[in-house]
C-alpha cells in the first residue's frame, strides 16, 4: 500500500472529510514522527509499535563495484518494533483441534 492508498481509505470510510484533508492529516503525522525520531525520541503507538532510533557502530566496508575497502562511519537509523496487538494478527496462534482426555479411573 502506498500513502495515496491510504488517504483514499481513510476517505472513502469518513465521507465527512476531503481526500486533501486527509493527505495533510496523514503528511502531519508522518512528519510529527521523523522529526521526533530525527531529534533522538520515539513514537510510540499502542497495538501498532514503537518507532525509534539505533547507533551502527563505525566500521570497514568494501564497494562493490572495486573491492576497495572502505571506512564507513558511525550513524543512526530508523527502527520499528511491532506492538503485541500486531504481532497477534500476523501470527495466529494455531488451534489444537483436540483436547487432552483424562481417563477414569476404572478405565486404567
Amino acid at each position: 500500500m502506498i500513502k495515496s492508498e491510504l488517504v483514499h481509505i481513510i476517505a472513502s470510510r469518513n465521507p465527512h472529510l476531503y481526500p486533501s484533508d486527509v493527505m495533510r492529516i496523514v503528511d502531519t503525522i508522518i512528519d510529527e514522527i521523523v522529526e521526533t525520531l530525527a531529534q533522538g525520541g520515539r513514537v510510540e503507538l499502542r497495538g501498532f509499535g514503537v518507532f525509534s532510533v539505533r547507533r551502527r557502530s563505525p566500521r570497514s566496508g568494501r564497494n562493490p563495484s572495486t573491492g576497495e575497502a572502505v571506512f564507513v562511519e558511525e550513524k543512526w537509523v530508523p527502527f520499528f518494533k511491532t506492538g503485541k496487538e500486531m504481532q497477534a494478527r500476523l501470527n495466529p496462534k494455531i488451534e489444537v483441534p483436540y483436547a487432552r482426555v483424562r481417563r477414569l479411573p476404572e478405565e486404567r
